[in-house]
């Protein structure tokens, strides 16, 4: 019995994670030494999935391509989180060019988008991440020698936050966490305030784009202001880590 729930705590648990882990699992239960299936298993499901997400309405963002648009990490990748519907790939193509002619040798980096099947399945811990009408952007950063390409401060591009004034109480039963502990780990940098500021212009100015989410403090300090660019709620994780991007249906 208890052999069972454990197997089945890890079916639950790479399915939550990577939509196809927990299938994997499965197959490779079928092995007395379960390590090297699984692991092949999973490589050839996620393979498959690059051609058989579109019939699903997604597209896998690439993981290769040496361009002005790239995944920020390579976990992204490996774990199912850079699909995206063809329409939001070609607002963040479009995106990521606009900026790099602005800005010549600057890349755009996605965090997570989402996973490459099934409307509604979730992508944790985000609340909406499950249509591929969203993702999630890194900001640009600099240091004291100017900017830094490809640089975040945290190694996923998440929970590096700025700090900056915020109307929010401390609530339970929230996303919005501060994980100070892990705040004096990351890396030394600042945010880039002309190419950040550029990015979002050019996505408020999108017709396709339909809302982005950014704190407050941090509007202000780019000096931004449009109905798209919105403040995500009490509730919601802070987003003075990274943009969060929504496109339009249809």
């Amino acid at each position: 019995m208890f052999k069972f729930l454990g197997h089945l705590a890890i079916v639950v648990l790479l399915t939550l994670l990577t939509q196809l882990g927990g299938i994997a699992w499965l197959g490779a239960l079928l092995f007395r030494r379960r390590l090297v299936p699984f692991v092949l298993l999973y490589a050839g499901l996620s393979l498959s999935a690059t051609w058989a997400a579109p019939q699903f309405g997604r597209v896998a963002l690439s993981c290769w391509e040496d361009s002005s648009l790239q995944v920020q990490s390579w976990l992204y990748c490996a774990m199912n989180r850079n699909y995206v519907s063809p329409e939001l790939a070609e607002v963040l193509q479009d995106t990521a060019a606009a900026v790099d002619a602005d800005y010549p040798g600057t890349v755009t980096q996605v965090l997570d988008a989402n996973f490459p099947f099934v409307a509604g399945f979730p992508l944790l811990p985000h609340l909406s991440h499950h249509d591929g009408r969203k993702a999630d952007l890194a900001f640009f950063y600099a240091d004291a020698t100017g900017f830094r390409p490809k640089a975040t401060r945290s190694p996923i591009g998440y929970f590096a936050f700025e700090q900056g004034p915020s109307e929010c109480p401390g609530a339970w039963f929230t996303l919005r966490w501060d994980l100070q502990v892990l705040q004096p780990m990351w890396r030394e940098l600042y945010i880039d305030t002309d190419r950040t500021r550029r990015l979002l212009q050019v996505l408020m100015a999108d017709g396709r784009v339909e809302k982005v989410f950014l704190e407050p403090h941090l509007q202000e300090r780019l000096g931004l202001r449009s109905s798209k660019l919105r403040f995500q709620g009490c509730r919601a994780a802070r987003h003075d880590d990274h943009i969060h991007l929504q496109v339009s249906i249809g």
